[in-house]
């Protein structure tokens, strides 16, 4: 009897740990609007599967840390996450510059999918790493046609563009991949600051030289500052910012007109998206941004590999890695599975025009 009940206990102890919670870790700048964004998009797909009853009777439970956009600091959360051996995969990085730096300590240790990473040097930086982003190599391409289609009467028809861009890992990667795809004359390529105090310089010189169209590579408080100094000196050239200036559309005082390079609208019509927007607002009372929808499917496809594979790290690096177009996951940004390089296949990047502080579909050129 004693041996009965010794193994009866080790059974439930046993089965008490199989039905325990999978942990997956975020990482995020969660002080940034666009970290916030990402950890609520986290947040709204983790909630949304354990009310649906978890993934194979286990609860989905997060481990957040703010990496606040630094190298240092998402290499130091990077390798809190390896060492914590209860934690299958990773749901971040966010920004380039810290997806770099971690994707260093997760090699061969444990995967981890970045939302909203568009370095172009991520690509194939470890077969543990993955993002559901396209890189800014494609998106450069994908701006730069659509800035090419942009032309002025007085120019005989050739497009002319000047290029501004945050001295960063974003910033220059987005910038070069415009530069060499853009059909056009550029007639200056300048960095700026991410802090950028004025944009009277810049302005004043792209006024001079009747710049007709202007791509920002950089992020919200950069891009605000440029709008601002350019409606302040009446220059109205066609504005085009790739996917950090999401935030900046809701400022209808410098947005109206501008264009913006992104994968998600919140005006998207498909019915996955709409679901995904009314749950969003009703949970955050915001409106989602395409950060957040793509943290919402890095994390779902996280509990896929999950579902179909366990906790196991290398069973669930070995699940994304073997993603087909067959069996691709189904995401709200579209299909997701990956290259040997561990970037998404294809890209659903574009660019849309900002009307009433709303990103619209089929904007007008």
């Amino acid at each position: 009897m004693r041996r009965i009940a010794l193994v009866l206990t080790l059974f439930a102890a046993g089965a008490c740990r199989d039905s325990g919670p999978y942990l997956i870790g975020a990482a995020g700048p969660w002080q940034q609007g666009y970290g916030i964004q990402n950890r609520f998009g986290v947040r709204l797909a983790v909630d949304e599967i354990n009310a649906a009853g978890g993934i194979n009777g286990h609860q989905l439970t997060l481990v957040e840390r703010d990496d606040k956009a630094t190298g240092t600091q998402a290499a130091a959360v990077a390798s809190e996450f390896v060492e914590n051996a209860k934690i299958s995969a990773v749901v971040g990085h966010v920004n380039s510059g810290g997806m770099l730096s971690a994707a260093r300590v997760y090699d061969g240790e444990l995967p981890a999918v970045a939302t909203s990473a568009t370095s172009p040097d991520l690509t194939g930086i470890s077969s543990w790493v993955y993002r559901v982003i396209s890189s800014d190599s494609l998106n450069g391409i994908t701006i730069a046609n659509f800035a090419s289609t942009l032309r002025a009467p007085g120019d005989g028809g050739e497009p002319v563009a000047a290029v501004l861009y945050e001295n960063n890992t974003y910033g220059r990667g987005l910038a070069d991949s415009f530069r060499r795809a853009f059909h056009g004359r550029i007639i200056s390529i300048d960095p700026i600051d991410e802090d950028l105090k004025t944009a009277e310089p810049y302005i004043s010189y792209l006024k001079a030289h009747q710049a007709k169209v202007v791509f920002v590579a950089g992020r919200v408080p950069s891009g605000v500052k440029i709008l601002q100094e350019a409606k302040r000196q009446s220059f109205t050239p066609a504005f085009i910012g790739g996917d950090g200036w999401q935030g900046i559309a809701p400022d209808t005082s410098v947005s109206e007109g501008i264009y913006i390079g992104m994968s998600f609208t919140p005006e998207d019509t498909a019915s996955a998206g709409r679901r995904f927007v009314e749950k969003f607002q009703q949970s955050f009372h915001t409106a989602p941004d395409a950060h957040a929808a793509l943290a919402y499917d890095a994390t779902r496809l996280v509990a896929e590999a999950l579902r179909a594979r366990g906790a196991d790290r290398r069973a669930i690096r070995d699940y994304l890695s073997g993603l087909t177009e067959a069996t691709a996951f189904q995401g709200i940004t579209g299909p997701i599975y990956f290259a040997k390089t561990g970037d998404p296949v294809g890209t659903r990047f574009k660019v849309l025009r900002v009307h009433n502080g709303l990103l619209t579909l089929g904007a007008p050129q």
